[in-house]
């Protein structure tokens, strides 16, 4: 489904939330900020009846999701001539610890995306979505590495899928326990959880006197993974 300029995407039983109506997010800006700081989407479809969920890498376009894998793959193959898929991403952000099991909790942010998934199959489109991709997560590094031989261009597929409908959940709040219950001598807390990237270890056989491109400056020691992630697809996707 191509960007028609709504910003919300449109609700039905498919993608209304059941319980705690109030954590649902629907507009595009949200869903797209979850997306957007991901590297790592579980893809789920059915084949001859049976389920699969399939982590991979992905990334985002416009109203478009993309991702890779081998030619060779189950999830490739079956997804050739266009099958629908849900598509999910979750950050973990917090454990929550109450006075009772029933209220202990996590805080998360999580995508839910449904769509038609279909095989890439123009070459000249693979070999943009393959520069793509790693300018998506690492800027202009396509430039500086060296292409794909035609070996690596027959061995990785990729599918689209248009997003159809997604919504978005979010849950960001403290110890919520039973009026009754917080005189209990219970130690509760809320422990925030966070991917931070971790200082860089060049390759033992790099070539001496090479600085760190332009495009990797966001991943630095200490940064939030989220944080390199959406900055790097501002860089490759500017307004």
């Amino acid at each position: 489904m191509p960007d028609t300029g709504a910003t919300s995407f449109p609700i039905s039983d498919r993608n209304r939330l059941r319980r705690t109506h109030e954590r649902g997010r629907f507009d595009k800006a949200t869903v797209y900020d979850i997306l957007d700081s991901a590297m790592v989407a579980h893809i789920a479809y059915v084949i001859d009846g049976q389920p699969f969920c399939t982590p991979t890498g992905f990334w985002r376009e416009d109203d478009k999701l993309y991702w890779h894998g081998s030619s060779a793959s189950r999830m490739i193959r079956s997804q050739s001539a266009g099958v629908p898929v849900c598509v999910t991403v979750t950050h973990f952000d917090a454990i929550v610890l109450a006075r009772s099991g029933f209220h202990h909790s996590v805080n998360y942010r999580s995508v839910m995306a449904f769509g038609t998934a279909r095989m890439v199959d123009d070459q000249e489109e693979k070999r943009r979505l393959m520069d793509r991709f790693v300018d998506r997560l690492f800027p202009g590094r396509s430039g500086e590495i060296r292409p794909p031989t035609k070996q690596e261009m027959k061995a990785t597929s990729f599918v689209v899928m248009p997003i159809d409908q997604a919504s978005g959940k979010i849950r960001a709040t403290h110890v919520v326990d039973d009026e009754e219950d917080y005189s209990l001598p219970v130690w509760t807390a809320r422990i925030p959880l966070r991917q931070v990237l971790g200082e860089a270890e060049p390759c033992p056989r790099q070539l001496p006197g090479l600085a760190v491109p332009p495009g990797m400056a966001g991943y630095r020691d200490g940064r939030l993974l989220e944080e390199a992630l959406r900055e790097a697809f501002d860089v490759t996707y500017p307004d």
